[in-house]
């Protein structure tokens, strides 16, 4: 895994501007509905951060792509839900995740105000609580006003960690800065974190549908038997036993 990291450590030395789009890029799709659920934004801004302590990247820049891709698709959501109200909720391709937007909407009655700031650090429902608030009525001024210290809170809480990880291992564990074994072992924890959480969503989600199939089978049987006993005849009028 080391043998390949390092050409991609590499690469960003030479071309950090890339860096910062890719930085960019990953936290707006993972702002946008649909699409936020299936790009692991904050597995990528997770694992560059480690190249911040070794001079790869500035952390003022990292900061600033994840801050500025959050709050534009942030942004974006809550105003294409402002603007459609509530007909957005039920139209392609949010209409495709029935369950997912039952749930964004259950998130955002219970907690008001507060969903949009919780949302942040909440996937896969960071990306559809936004359009939800706008879907709902949220007045921009109330969105904006916590979406703004939220973005803010999110970006440090991705950034910072490996920042500090990687400084850590090389400054107390006495790790060797020059052959960059701390961001190694950032970047492989941050990636084997990622697959194990993938691998337990998806094995969650078949429950859940196992589960949902098998109820709705129950009851298609349970309505099938009822109608059976319906339509059985009953005696007729004035028959008995001869």
């Amino acid at each position: 895994m080391t043998s390949f990291l390092d050409p991609v450590i590499a690469f960003v030395s030479a071309h950090p501007w890339l860096a910062y789009l890719t930085l960019f890029l990953a936290a707006l799709l993972e702002a946008i509905p649909v699409v936020g659920a299936l790009v692991p934004g904050s597995t990528i801004i997770l694992a560059l951060s480690a190249l911040v302590p070794g001079g790869e990247l500035k952390l003022w820049g990292v900061l600033a792509a994840a801050i500025a891709g959050a709050l534009l698709g942030d942004g974006s959501a809550f105003w294409a839900g402002h603007r459609s109200q509530r007909e957005i909720l039920g139209a392609w391709p949010m209409s495709r995740y029935p369950g997912v937007m039952a749930q964004s909407e259950a998130f955002f009655h219970r907690w008001g105000t507060l969903a949009v700031f919780f949302a942040r650090f909440v996937p896969p429902i960071r990306a559809f609580v936004p359009v939800t608030a706008g879907a709902l009525g949220m007045p921009p001024v109330v969105f904006f006003g916590v979406n703004i210290p939220a973005v803010l809170a999110w970006a440090l809480a991705h950034v910072l960690p490996g920042v500090l990880a990687v400084s850590a291992l090389h400054e107390y564990a006495g790790l060797p800065h020059h052959q960059g074994i701390g961001k190694h072992l950032w970047m492989l924890a941050v990636f084997a974190s990622a697959i194990i959480a993938l691998g337990v969503w998806t094995l969650r989600r078949r429950r859940i549908g196992k589960a949902s199939s098998d109820k709705a089978a129950l009851d298609q049987a349970s309505s099938d038997q009822a109608s059976s006993d319906q339509a059985l005849p009953g005696p007729r009028p004035g028959a008995g036993p001869t």
